[in-house]
């Protein structure tokens, strides 16, 4: 990949409305970034509004800032992106990371869990993280109060990844900020968003598809029932990967998120050897390489206005699947997704979990 195509490609996910389902589309439609931003204009304009795309100016701040915090930029296609990300969907185009990238290559284990957690829950957390360590493993995690914290404690002296839901130079919650700095320093960090980026509400469950992309599986050490370490489990479970739960007390509200993910079939985990017994059937042979190349030809997709009105017609407030709206419709799969890419751009389409969309 040129340099001048990477920033191409970087430009275009700093895009507004553009996300990594249209990143994909896009490129696999036009070929190269350029070509996909000189686009960008006119397809909103056939879905009924307008678009801009990314000033270059900003775009190459944003380069500036994050080299002078000792990062660099790890962009979907390049030979050392992490291959078990690469197959998630919705995976992040552009990830800015500093430090060792080869731990994302090892056997690495997600652990997640309450911010209020017990202090039974925290000091498990953290002999967890550290017998895994040592036997190899890498935790990964998202650096938030509570299980994060502890589960990079323990590993932090083997190699640990962290994951942020704001820029490289904001650390959150503040008293992690010496913890942050070694794992950058001594492990990983890792964010897909720009320097400077303040960790909003909305960030966080981005945030959480990358941590369970990362791993072969995902541990929930203590959880509520509607907590965010049980959306990093789900991800992880719809991604085909592990998920494993420890059991707590049926009289702790923390534990009630765990005791739900072992009803519901996640493997009950007391220790390392748990762990690594659950994710050891997985062959990483049957890890798929370089599965994001657009070296073929773009592909065709024109649209005629009817076959724009006659998808449209198929769309409402209710959340449908885009399989669906292929079926009923009769078209290609190119001819739709092109139809719901230009009612995106033009601000007209919401995207939403499980491949579904929805008029605004």
């Amino acid at each position: 990949m040129s340099e001048g195509e990477r920033f191409d490609r970087l430009r275009l996910i700093r895009s507004p409305r553009i996300g990594p389902v249209s990143y994909r589309q896009l490129l696999a439609r036009f070929g190269t970034a350029g070509a996909a931003l000189r686009a960008i204009p006119d397809l909103a304009a056939r879905g009924g509004g307008k678009a801009s795309v990314a000033d270059a100016g900003a775009v190459e701040r944003e380069i500036a800032a994050s080299q002078a915090l000792g990062a660099r930029y790890l962009m979907m296609g390049d030979a050392d992106y992490p291959a078990l990300l690469d197959q998630m969907e919705g995976a992040p185009p552009a990830l800015i990371v500093r430090g060792d990238t080869a731990l994302a290559e090892g056997q690495c284990i997600a652990m997640v869990g309450a911010r209020n957690a017990s202090a039974a829950a925290v000091r498990f957390a953290r002999v967890l993280a550290q017998d895994l360590g040592q036997r190899g493993a890498v935790v990964v995690s998202g650096l938030a109060r509570g299980i994060d914290t502890a589960a990079h404690q323990g590993s932090v002296a083997s190699g640990t990844i962290g994951v942020i839901a704001c820029g490289l130079d904001v650390v959150f919650p503040p008293e992690n900020r010496d913890l942050q700095a070694q794992i950058a320093d001594e492990g990983l960090l890792v964010t897909e968003h720009p320097p400077g980026t303040q960790p909003l509400a909305r960030h966080f469950p981005a945030r959480n598809r990358i941590i369970a992309g990362l791993a072969l599986g995902t541990v929930v050490v203590e959880a509520a029932p509607k907590s965010g370490s049980l959306i990093t489990a789900r991800l992880a479970g719809e991604a085909g990967r592990e998920v494993m739960a420890v059991p707590g007390s049926p009289l702790d509200p923390r534990a009630q998120g765990c005791n739900q993910l072992i009803r519901d079939g996640a493997t009950l985990i007391q220790n390392a050897t748990d762990v690594l017994e659950a994710v050891g059937q997985i062959d990483p042979r049957m890890v798929r390489q370089g599965s994001f190349d657009f070296a073929g030809e773009p592909v065709s997709s024109d649209v005629s206005a009817g076959e724009r009105d006659a998808v449209i017609a198929l769309l409402s407030h209710a959340p449908a699947p885009v399989d669906d709206l292929i079926r009923l419709s009769g078209f290609s799969p190119a001819v739709v997704q092109t139809v719901l890419l230009e009612l995106e751009l033009a601000e007209r389409l919401d995207r939403l979990a499980g491949g579904r969309v929805s008029l605004r």
